[in-house]
């Protein structure tokens, strides 16, 4: 008889993504080692995107539980003039404009009085549900995964009505480290309340998971009484296709949200240096932005004088987007700057990997990005101005590309696996549960 545990997201199916993919992937395996998963997930969420493709990967018979959630952003978009269809984007991306007052504003009143976020209002009566359901339908073990982090308050309330029920909390991302933490704009007071809540949640959860080493060495000041390193991955059947053709012309794809903080400018810069040198490398560039992009990002490309060179593409479902990583004849990694920068490892990430392609990054040199970059070669990473390791590197590729050479053997990519790493939470939950 399969064990049972209840998996609190927000994002789901149909949601597209990246925050949906992590708990789907990990979803689909959990039978094959003996966990029935339930998920509980909001009936009418705000989503940025909508991704049906997802649907392959949902496990037959899989119960999902639904109540409705209220969320302010109605209110947000009539201060800010957006129509009920636009979708919300995480993340801070303004793809229009620079930021106004209304914005700030809102950002403001984000921080400051909808902690730890916007779906704050949808806690207490999840708590009241899940409590009233978990009475009448146990499982073993229970799992709150964040951002948001108001699943983890979820979760906190749970483990107080419920304080045998073993409960993991996982991070996807940082809480108070995350990287737009700044922006918010936070009072003292608003600062205190986020770092109060974090700290309870990671002392009371009876075990958390986080998805780099850098991660976790930032969170074990907070005490868990137990820290444990799960990364993303990739599903092997969603990269197992017939072979793709290559891009004729000199693409470095970058596929994803792009925002400010990972706005490549020393790459623009060299791009447009060789540009200037180079009439041949002009002819052959192409820079593919696939997703959601910061209106920062498009002003630096113009200011460089690479618009000419630029396709960009608002989205592609998840199995357009894989195809378009192994036609693509470079792919371009971004690192957040920001102070837990060392710590970033995308779920992307892996799928470049899984893709064969090589990788030109940008970011730290001594971060765990670029430990697997040199583990598996897979590419290079240059630091965020090292503007000479970033010339020295697009012409190593681009000399390979013109030799039609420009391929890379990775190795020891299998750990990676979203079903290898699905054996590793069910180990953890396993050890949760003997207890």
């Amino acid at each position: 008889m399969p064990k049972k545990v209840l998996i609190i997201t927000y994002y789901w199916f149909p949601s597209g993504g990246a925050g949906v993919q992590r708990w789907l992937k990990f979803t689909k395996y959990l039978r094959d080692f003996g966990w029935e998963p339930i998920i509980y997930t909001p009936e009418n969420p705000e989503f940025p995107s909508i991704d049906p493709s997802f649907e392959k990967d949902l496990p037959e018979g899989l119960t999902v539980l639904k109540t409705p959630i209220w969320e302010p952003y109605n209110v947000y978009r009539t201060l800010t003039r957006k129509k009920k269809s636009e979708p919300i984007n995480a993340a801070f991306i303004s793809e229009n404009k620079k930021q106004g007052w209304k914005e700030k504003l809102s950002i403001w009143i984000r921080g400051n009085f909808l902690i730890p976020d916007p779906r704050r209002f949808w806690i207490a009566p999840s708590v009241r549900y899940l409590t009233d359901y978990l009475s009448e339908n146990p499982v073993d073990a229970v799992i709150t995964t964040g951002p948001p982090h108001s699943m983890h308050l979820i979760g906190l309330g749970l483990k107080k009505n419920l304080p045998d029920l073993p409960w993991l909390a996982d991070f996807r991302d940082p809480w108070t480290n995350i990287d737009f933490y700044k922006e918010l704009n936070l009072t003292g007071l608003a600062d205190k309340i986020h770092h109060r809540l974090e700290k309870q949640v990671i002392r009371t959860a009876d075990a958390m998971v986080t998805v780099s080493d850098g991660w976790k060495n930032d969170f074990l000041p907070m005490n868990p009484k137990r820290i444990q390193v799960i990364t993303n991955g990739y599903d092997e059947s969603d990269v197992q296709q017939v072979e793709v053709p290559l891009d004729e012309k000199f693409s470095i794809s970058h596929i994803g949200t792009l925002n400010a903080a990972r706005n490549p400018q020393t790459v623009w810069k060299v791009l447009s240096r060789i540009c200037a040198e180079n009439a041949e490398f002009k002819q052959d560039l192409q820079i593919q932005l696939v997703g959601k992009v910061d209106f920062s990002v498009l002003e630096s490309i113009r200011v460089c004088g690479l618009q000419d060179s630029l396709t960009k593409i608002d989205y592609l479902s998840h199995s357009e987007a894989i195809a378009k990583q192994q036609s693509s004849q470079l792919l371009l990694l971004l690192i957040n700057q920001s102070p837990n920068a060392n710590g970033i490892l995308t779920g992307k990430f892996y799928e470049y990997l899984a893709s064969k392609r090589p990788i030109l990054a940008v970011g730290p040199t001594d971060g765990d990005a670029a430990k697997v970059l040199r583990d598996t070669g897979a590419g290079a990473m240059a630091g965020f101005s090292d503007e000479g390791s970033t010339y020295q590197v697009v012409l190593e590729y681009y000399a390979k590309y013109k030799q039609q050479t420009l391929t890379i053997q990775t190795e020891s990519v299998v750990r990676f696996s979203r079903r290898s790493l699905t054996g590793e939470l069910a180990t953890l939950l396993n050890s949760l549960c003997e207890k």
